[in-house]
């Protein structure tokens, strides 16, 4: 599986989302050589421009987007299934932060199917040392200092990953993406007022799971014990992919129930 990396053209050296993390990333699907999800994706990248205050291009329709990938990634790059992140920041050129122009960066990574969960299953814990905040810009993929620090704790300590709380000591998120938390047939996913963020891939699975009254949706203010009594645990990032999770401190999960909602909602597709 490539990357392939693309720009808006060419990109300074000391751009504000090298120096300052001035910029937003959202996530947009490439599914058997086409676009899903791209209107929630498109949305969610235009609310979370609006939030950084970035001054949004006119030209940033979903049309433009859907040009854009369709004749650089998937005709140019014959990339049939993969992840496209990508990433607006401000440039320095405008008379003040707010009129400066915006620029992009998007990475793509091939992977088999974004539907698809992961084979190997993740090793989380707790991580007490910082938390997450649970204002208007934590639900957005902005730069996050947790994130790195979160990601290097995880490797020190042979994890996969680690489950990060908010100032209120409830579970909030991972540095990967969001968690849901499966008790017979109740999910439950925290608040987005809890620090978790916005994710057009979850959204777009628990509304299907709904919808089709395939599972109780329950959002919810979680505490930490709840990573122990879950009977399955999944992992959505809309930067990675779907994970299920196999192990919290000491206690192991299935993944068979999840992995059964999965594959309706691929069927649906």
């Amino acid at each position: 599986m490539k990357n392939y990396i693309f720009t808006s053209g060419t990109v300074e050296e000391a751009n504000r989302a090298f120096t300052m993390g001035d910029a937003v990333k959202v996530s947009f699907f490439i599914r058997n050589s086409k676009l899903i999800m791209d209107e929630e994706c498109y949305f969610f990248l235009m609310a979370s421009m609006r939030k950084m205050r970035l001054n949004i291009p006119l030209s940033y329709t979903l049309e433009f987007f859907q040009n854009l990938f369709n004749t650089e990634v998937i005709q140019g790059k014959s990339v049939s299934n993969g992840i496209i992140n990508f990433l607006a920041f401000r440039n320095n050129d405008g008379i003040t932060l707010s009129k400066s122009s915006v620029s992009y960066f998007y990475e793509v990574s091939e992977v088999n199917d974004v539907l698809d969960i992961h084979q190997r299953a993740l090793e989380l814990d707790l991580i007490k040392e910082i938390n997450v905040n649970t204002n208007l810009l934590s639900n957005i993929r902005v730069h996050s200092p947790e994130n790195i620090y979160g990601s290097i704790y995880a490797e020190e300590n042979d994890l996969d990953d680690v489950i990060f709380l908010n100032p209120n000591k409830r579970i909030a998120r991972t540095t990967l993406g969001n968690l849901l938390f499966l008790e017979e047939d109740t999910i439950k996913i925290p608040k987005h007022t809890e620090g978790a963020y916005i994710s057009p891939l979850l959204e777009n699975f628990v509304t299907f799971l709904d919808k089709n009254k395939l599972a109780t949706i329950q959002e919810s203010e979680l505490i930490a014990f709840e990573s122990q009594k879950a009977e399955e645990i999944l992992l959505i990032s809309d930067e990675k992919g779907i994970f299920s999770v196999g192990k919290i401190r000491n206690k192991t999960f299935t993944n068979s129930g999840f992995r059964e909602l999965v594959n309706q909602w691929k069927a649906g597709f």
